[in-house]
């Protein structure tokens, strides 16, 4: 029999992904598992270790304390969906097409720079 802050720790995660409105395959991504391992997690068939809870809760502002025990609330602050899918979408790209998208921002930021230098 597994221990009760086991299978509520694997349940919370999966309440996380649904509550973020990912598939189990985006929102592994985001926190480099196989999709397959992640669902080993979700039916209760794989632990939940500390790198995973660290992982989660910096990718997806979840509370720890929540997710480790169940007290407080789910997520630390508002989750930022928009940026939850970018990263998610990022993450489904080849390397070469995440350095030209980090190279687009990084011109963006100059040219945001530049821009607020004038009105200034």
């Amino acid at each position: 029999m597994k221990s009760t802050i086991e299978t509520t720790v694997n349940l919370r995660i999966k309440k996380i992904r649904e509550a973020l409105g990912l598939s189990q395959m985006k929102f592994s991504k985001v926190i480099s598992l196989s999709s397959g391992y992640l669902a080993g997690v979700e039916v209760e068939k794989r632990k939940v270790n500390d790198r995973i809870i660290k992982l989660i809760c910096a990718s997806f502002s979840v509370n720890e304390k929540w997710l480790r025990n169940g007290e407080g609330e789910m997520f630390s602050q508002d989750p930022d969906q928009e940026f939850t899918k970018l990263v998610a979408l990022y993450k489904e790209l080849n390397p070469q097409y995440q350095e030209y998208v980090l190279k687009q921002i990084d011109l963006l930021l100059d040219m945001q720079d530049k821009k607020a230098a004038i009105s200034s």
